[in-house]
């Protein structure tokens, strides 16, 4: 038994309403919505205006984000990113109270040093840090999230005078390394010991 064409339209109608097909508009959104960020990622931007105290960052979801405009400030206070400009954020809030997706670069900053600070532990490679002021006990590092450099690891012999090493750049070896507690241990003693025991052996051959 064959359909007939009348009954095919009745049948098309029944399915789709007048006025409910699903528009060019409506599906495009219905994509956007799927995209799988989620509260908690690193992902990737391009900027798309700065307004206020605001930077609006399109990060390919339905809706755009806000970044702190200071968190594009460079160290003599200027922005340092404009329109069309491709960054990376962390998504720190889907949508807030006002419906608003909050977005962050510095906490990206801090993810992805982290990470190759990780990488550095595992390669047993050198960390490039400036000693930036004086704790208890030794050196606070900004090696692009804070690290602590013993008084006891700054050089082969006991170091007295601290403040000579302020505001200067050097390298390290990650001693200690747990990013639960945030905790990052650096020598430069170690490299120190290293490159002599090098000489040494070259001076022997």
């Amino acid at each position: 038994m064959t359909v007939e064409e009348g009954d095919l339209k009745t049948l098309d109608a029944k399915a789709k309403p007048p006025g409910e097909e699903a528009s060019f508009e409506e599906i495009f959104e219905k994509s956007q919505g799927t995209n799988n960020v989620q509260e908690g990622e690193v992902v990737n931007g391009a900027v798309v205006s700065l307004a206020g105290d605001y930077v609006t960052v399109d990060i390919g979801y339905k809706m755009e984000g806000l970044v702190p405009l200071d968190e594009f400030r460079d160290a003599e206070g200027k922005i340092s990113v404009q329109p069309g400009d491709h960054v990376v954020v962390y998504l720190e809030k889907m949508e807030n109270e006002h419906g608003v997706m909050i977005l962050s670069r510095n906490k990206a900053e801090i993810i992805k040093a982290w990470d190759s600070i990780a990488e550095a532990c595992e390669r047993d490679e050198i960390i490039s840090g400036v000693c930036t002021k004086k704790v208890k006990g030794g050196l606070e590092v900004d090696i692009g999230v804070k690290a602590f450099l013993p008084g006891s690891q700054i050089d082969i012999r006991p170091v007295r005078n601290l403040d000579k090493y302020l505001g200067k750049r050097l390298n390290f070896k990650v001693i200690k390394f747990n990013k639960k507690r945030g905790n990052i241990v650096l020598s430069r003693k170690a490299l120190l010991l290293k490159e002599r025991e090098k000489l040494r052996e070259e001076t022997l051959e």
